[in-house]
């Protein structure tokens, strides 16, 4: 390897693993002017040397020209929506129906999540490389948003660590923390621009924009929640442990993820998380309860357009 191919290759592994620290451990080294010191080096490099430049490079984020339209995308796993419930009598009667249909009266292992107010996205990787990104659509069919996911920082455009499979279509989340809201909305007042009514509304607003360079100025973030596609390689065989290898892998995973072993262990996390959910610095609007278990997921199946193994256990609705 040639002197300026290691040197482009280091920088960039060092700012992945800042970006690594930053967005997905919550634990970075260096304060954000040595990471703009490196970024800035990393470009003037790659100007030097264009010929050089990585389509997984961290300034390769913003770069796309705006569209005239979307493109839709076909999923090839379909993204199925929750069956809500409502309450705790509700809860209990899901808990009896997944008891009942894998026949067992022993308590289950469910994994207990925040239900982010965002936007459900896919994202593919082919090689530890990002490559597709779309909206959930009607769950057969989204849109082609992958210039704009290549903007949000907290999304890696490159994987890293061991045995990543060939081809790896993630789901998750992506939103507007409140502060970032707030802001975009106080820029909007001050130049009469749009004004969103909620964090929800304006993250919507912002992924889907026409020209990737507005969506790069929205404060955007991520949480990884789930898996479609996997060819060429393995995960693990439950929930919980597949949220920690792609945590490993340098997805960003909520903090608040919980394993509870009884109905009631559910209902205390969902109080908790209840009480907790003004000061999270972020809109939820429920907890998402799945079996943990894959094999027994497998064995529950499915209805209709929702999985018979999870459910969204929604907060009362609270007024602004």
């Amino acid at each position: 390897m040639e002197p300026i191919e290691q040197q482009l290759t280091e920088l960039r592994t060092t700012l992945r693993h800042h970006e690594y620290l930053y967005h997905v451990m919550d634990a970075p080294e260096v304060p954000d002017a040595e990471y703009d010191r490196l970024m800035r080096k990393l470009r003037e490099l790659e100007s030097q040397h264009p010929e050089l430049i990585t389509p997984d490079s961290p300034t390769q984020r913003v770069g796309a020209a705006p569209l005239t339209a979307f493109s839709q995308i076909r999923h090839e796993v379909p993204m199925l929506s929750l069956d809500n419930v409502f309450d705790e009598e509700s809860f209990l009667a899901f808990n009896k129906r997944v008891q009942d249909r894998l026949k067992s009266t022993d308590h289950l292992t469910y994994c207990c999540e925040l239900k982010l107010d965002g936007l459900a996205v896919s994202i593919l990787y082919e090689n530890g490389v990002l490559v597709q990104a779309a909206t959930r659509g009607d769950g057969t069919t989204g849109e082609d948003i992958t210039s704009n996911v290549r903007t949000i920082r907290a999304i890696p455009l490159k994987l890293h660590g061991e045995n990543i499979p060939a081809r790896l279509e993630v789901r998750g989340e992506v939103f507007l923390p409140q502060a970032g809201f707030e802001k975009i909305n106080e820029e909007a007042r001050r130049t009469g621009g749009k004004v969103f009514a909620n964090p929800r509304n304006a993250a919507a607003g912002s992924l889907r924009q026409l020209d990737p360079r507005i969506t790069a100025k929205r404060p955007l973030t991520f949480f990884c929640y789930g898996v479609g596609v996997l060819e060429g390689g393995e995960l693990p065989a439950s929930h919980s442990a597949r949220l920690l290898q792609f945590k490993a892998w340098g997805l960003p995973v909520s903090d608040r993820v919980t394993l509870c072993h009884t109905p009631e262990e559910v209902l205390t996390y969902y109080r908790k998380v209840e009480e907790e959910r003004p000061h999270l610095g972020f809109d939820i609007d429920g907890v998402v309860i799945k079996v943990d278990s894959l094999a027994l997921q497998e064995q529950l199946g499915f209805v209709a357009r929702a999985p018979r193994w999870a459910v969204a256990f929604k907060f009362p609705h609270r007024s602004r």
